[in-house]
């Protein structure tokens, strides 16, 4: 992978321009110093990162080979950030790489945007290595920044409508049905989608609190999974030697010196 992808001065691509330039700032700010801390640590060998590019969730990543990718729905977005030159072109729905050969997977807000969001899951669990991890980032639709993005996005031309949000318990239903746990889930932005600045500044008790008291109602969510593959279990030799089989036991036999002592008579001389 090349170096560390240049950061935008103007994260307000077409899909967040609904939201807003401040709330589009937050967004890229919190995410990335949410996948600095926990993907610093995450090893391996081959990392993938799918979609928004001004997000470089890789940078604090120590795995050799690093590939940031571009899906279909990106192909007639606006103009990339200067200096990026993605590694990979793809369809969302049909990945390149060939079955367990990814150890790290990181898609920031992939799911809601792609053409497909349960095929192009099913592509992240059959690349992905066993013990393998996935961190997903989407916009909460149970939240002021969600509501913003839906509206603006019914608003916008009718040939490039709104995908659909992905609510945050529909996709942990998703990961477990495809053999994931979760290990970790944050939400973050509580603060409402104002249009300036200083509106913003003025509402930014609306985090502490937010965090505090209604946590599930933040702008965005994250969540980190492993990839689970259940296997057989051996048992060990000396388990198999203490069972018995039922074909070499001993049929009982009553003993002589429980029958009662009488004379013999005629027919046990015959």
């Amino acid at each position: 992978m090349e170096p560390f992808i240049i950061e935008s001065q103007d994260p307000t691509t077409a899909w967040l321009a609904s939201l807003g330039q401040p709330v589009a700032s937050r967004l890229l700010a919190w995410e990335q110093a949410q996948t600095d801390q926990l993907l610093a640590d995450v090893f391996g060998y081959h990392a993938v990162q799918l979609g928004w590019p001004e997000l470089q969730a890789l940078r604090q990543n120590r795995m050799p080979h690093r590939w940031q990718a571009c899906a279909e729905f990106e192909w007639s977005s606006t103009v990339p950030p200067a200096g990026f030159n993605p590694d990979v072109w793809l369809d969302s729905r049909s990945w390149p790489w060939q079955a367990d050969s990814l150890d790290l997977v990181v898609l920031p807000h992939t799911l809601e945007r792609s053409a497909d969001p349960h095929a192009c899951l099913r592509e992240v669990e059959r690349v992905l290595i066993p013990e393998g991890q996935v961190l997903i980032t989407g916009l909460n639709p149970m939240s002021a920044w969600g509501w913003r993005r839906t509206r603006g996005g019914q608003r916008r031309i009718l040939s490039n409508p709104a995908q659909p949000l992905i609510g945050y318990r529909r996709l942990r239903d998703w990961l477990r049905l495809l053999g994931f746990e979760v290990q970790v889930s944050r939400f973050g932005g509580w603060t409402p989608a104002f249009a300036t600045e200083a509106w913003m500044q003025r509402w930014l008790w609306m985090e502490t609190a937010g965090e505090r008291w209604w946590p599930i109602f933040g702008g965005v969510y994250l969540l980190l999974a492993t990839k689970r593959v259940p296997a057989g279990r051996l048992l060990p030799s000396r388990a198999w030697r203490t069972v018995r089989s039922p074909a070499v036991a001993t049929a009982p036999v009553a003993r002589s010196d429980n029958l009662v002592s009488r004379p013999l008579t005629e027919k046990d001389r015959i």
